[in-house]
């Protein structure tokens, strides 16, 4: 992604002041800047998870009830 110079950016907000009127423009800036706090919160708190969560114990299986055992059928060759 090339540099963004001092005219480019002159040009940038004039676009932006055209296309939304200078009335949104902060309302916009505060929104852009809250959600990428929530992301880069959210990214910290991924990377983190694995660390701060420990793996279940594995359950051992008890039977409730017994079956009934069930004789094979005789193979026919």
């Amino acid at each position: 992604m090339p540099n963004l110079g001092g005219w480019e950016i002159v040009i940038l907000v004039g676009v932006l002041l055209l296309l939304f009127g200078a009335k949104r423009l902060p309302t916009m800036a505060r929104s852009v800047g809250q959600s990428a706090r929530i992301f880069k919160g959210e990214m910290k708190g991924l990377r983190d998870e694995p660390t701060a969560a420990a793996p279940a114990p594995e359950r051992e299986y008890t039977p409730t009830a017994v079956l009934p055992a069930v004789a094979e059928a005789p193979r026919t060759p």
